[in-house]
């Protein structure tokens, strides 16, 4: 399996290189963002370690460009010690596992197999349908250029159609999904944030991408009503 590590401290980038080969991967290494970046564009990598603090690009401005642009080679990233907050962005820009430096090489590569298993199956950090977009880690949502405020429960209600976006999903589905095991309410609790949702996202927009399917529950429409 090839891996591609974007490191520029050059004794660390050459350890990890050493290190993986020795597992019997194929390593590329790379010592500052940009060409980090290229070459992840440019390459069909089965896994990359990447760094955060680079030259010219750091390590969350590369994970993010590489998102956007639809390449989901899993990515592991390097973080300072006591970096909890380097750890949180890296998850949110879409990172899929973050490791602590100083780390043992078997734990790193361990990581990377785990990831490996996985595969490099779509998972955008940021969620979308049509015009429609919400940002699970930042918790934001809008329609294009358009910012729109929404409570935590209305976001959560919109990631999980997001999520499930084109299909139907009832009422006992979000229930389950966005309401804990405590909540004893009604389930038409739901259809009340729907109401919401649409007012706020569909209505001022002269859409409808929150469609009721008879007999099943919620669908959000792929291209976003």
């Amino acid at each position: 399996m090839r891996v591609l590590v974007v490191e520029d401290e050059e004794r660390l980038a050459q350890s990890l290189k050493r290190g993986l080969e020795a597992d019997g991967f194929a390593v590329d290494v790379c010592a500052d963002g940009a060409n980090g970046l290229w070459m992840a564009l440019e390459h069909p990598y089965d896994a990359m370690v990447l760094d955060i603090m680079l030259p010219g690009l750091n390590g969350f401005e590369v994970c993010a460009k590489l998102r956007r642009a639809e390449v989901w080679t899993p990515i592991l990233m390097l973080t300072a010690k006591d970096g909890e907050l380097d750890e949180v962005e890296a998850l949110d820009t879409g990172a899929d596992d973050y490791l602590t430096k100083p780390f043992a090489q078997t734990v790193l590569v361990a990581r990377l197999r785990a990831l490996l298993r996985r595969g490099s199956h779509p998972r955008p950090a940021q969620l979308e349908a049509g015009d429609l977009w919400l940002d699970p880690g930042a918790r934001r949502a809008g329609r294009g250029a358009t910012e729109v405020e929404l409570t935590t429960r209305e976001l959560s209600v919109l990631e999980y159609l997001m999520r499930n976006r084109g299909q139907a999903v009832s009422k006992r589905d979000v229930l389950d999904h966005v309401w804990d095991e405590h909540f004893e309410g009604e389930p038409n609790i739901v259809e009340v944030y729907i109401h919401y949702l649409r007012r706020k996202i569909d209505a001022p927009f002269g859409r409808q991408a929150i469609q009721t399917v008879r007999g099943a529950g919620y669908r959000i429409d792929e291209l976003g009503g």
